[in-house]
């Protein structure tokens, strides 16, 4: 029941909305590119379909593709590259809005929306004006959000009588205790994405960040601190000595983790926000009820830090249909659509107001939870040549994870790489990322 209120809700706000577009003769086809299945493009079509009955002169048309950031990346950055109109509008990872930008194939929305971009930046999470800001130009609008979080299994913590831990020393005392009492060879202690996908780079970051280190400065210059690299990439190795981790982490995927947290294999697993939603709510789930969500642990004497997601939409730079697209963009990246994603997929609003909404927080529990994880969250190296950059990143941290690499070693590879790869960078690629608008 109150659901189709919602949707009856979100149908009259649609009828009254400010977004929309004048209806004309021939009506206009706009094409969207939604990514993977991941980012609900289900959903997307019902609010679609709403927003072509608002606007008889507008068609809209939706194209998915990869299950992966990276290949959605792939496939957009072949496209573009070749000045394509094939897609009016996409759907970005929010490392990508500095890349695509910087290459000139995102349209600057500051002359479309004016003013109204100081109003939606200050109801956003902080994190993301540094992502969709380039320079001074607004190059997208967030769609969701998203970030690493800790889940862990209350039922056991409570059963031992063990406290949600704060540090990673904390989790490893925690976590040896409970595989000793249950003594159950299939459970693990902690599960961490260590295949050299975009997962490792948040496995590396987590530690580093908590130290107060960062890879690239405002300025887009290196900024790698080496003696907290190796002590991240040291506390990994010292998890899977004591058994923690598991041998095998350097195959592990982010499903991985999320089908053997699922199926109560495991005690703490560090994966994005979409999991709670599989984890709650899948049939096979054996862990529904029992998750609880802490911060990341820190570092002892470091700080909370997350990795943060999401994505953003961006108007193509070679569509035909600039003005029209923007407002559909608009609506897209609205409060009614981020509300109507939440409680329908599970994907997190990237407003700050919409974590205190009491509807909201009757239907998604663990809401109040991922403020603070959010809060603390921090963007990945923004440039324009993060594609390179997380490929350093993501291989040498897998390969000390696998043990084919000392942690000596992968600090040098990953110091080497960037540094090569950020002095080629042009000077015209070079982004601030937090330039007031």
């Amino acid at each position: 029941m109150k659901l189709l209120l919602l949707e009856s809700l979100l149908a009259f706000v649609l009828l009254t909305a400010s977004w929309s577009v004048r209806a004309t003769d021939a009506p206009i086809e706009l094409r969207l590119f939604a990514g993977g299945n991941t980012t609900r493009p289900d959903l997307l079509r019902k609010l679609l379909d709403d927003y072509e009955t608002r606007n008889p002169g507008v068609r809209v048309q939706i194209s998915v593709g990869s299950a992966t950031a990276e290949l959605q990346r792939k496939y957009l950055t072949t496209l573009l590259n070749a000045k394509d109109s094939t897609y009016d509008a996409f759907i970005l990872d929010i490392t990508s809005p500095a890349q695509f930008a910087a290459a000139g194939w995102t349209e600057p929305l500051n002359n479309y929306v004016g003013t109204y971009a100081e109003q939606l930046f200050s109801e956003y999470l902080p994190v993301y004006r540094e992502a969709n800001w380039v320079g001074n130009r607004l190059v997208a609008l967030p769609a969701y959000s998203d970030a690493m979080f800790m889940y862990y299994r209350k039922d056991l913590l409570e059963r031992y009588g063990v406290t949600p831990p704060e540090t990673w020393d904390e989790l490893a005392s925690a976590a040896r205790t409970i595989l000793a009492r249950e003594n159950d060879a299939n459970l693990q202690g902690l599960s961490i994405q260590g295949a050299p996908i975009e997962g490792a780079v948040c496995t590396f970051l987590l530690p580093y960040w908590s130290q107060g280190s960062y890879v690239i400065d405002h300025d887009g210059h290196l900024n790698f601190n080496r003696a907290h690299a190796a002590r991240g990439l040291q506390l990994w190795r010292d998890l899977i000595a004591q058994g923690v981790i598991k041998k095998t982490v350097a195959e592990i995927k982010t499903g991985d983790t999320v089908n053997d947290f699922k199926a109560g294999k495991v005690i703490f697993a560090i994966n994005w926000g979409f999991a709670w939603d599989r984890f709650q709510r899948d049939a096979d789930s054996r862990v529904r009820n029992t998750i609880g969500v802490i911060r990341l642990p820190k570092i002892a004497g470091g700080e909370h830090a997350s990795c943060i997601g999401g994505y953003q939409w961006a108007v193509s730079a070679f569509s035909r249909h600039k003005a029209e697209t923007v407002a559909l963009v608009r609506y897209l990246g609205s409060t009614e659509v981020s509300t109507y994603l939440a409680l329908k997929g599970g994907l997190l609003p990237t407003r700050t107001a919409l974590y205190r909404d009491q509807t909201l927080n009757a239907q998604i529990p663990w809401l109040p939870f991922a403020e603070p994880v959010l809060l603390t969250a921090k963007s990945r190296p923004v440039t324009p040549r993060y594609a390179e950059v997380s490929n350093a990143v993501r291989s040498a941290t897998s390969a000390v994870l696998g043990g084919s690499m000392t942690v000596n070693e992968g600090v040098n590879d990953i110091e080497r790489r960037l540094t090569r790869i950020l002095r080629s960078a042009p000077a015209t690629s070079i982004t601030t990322g937090i330039v007031q608008p």
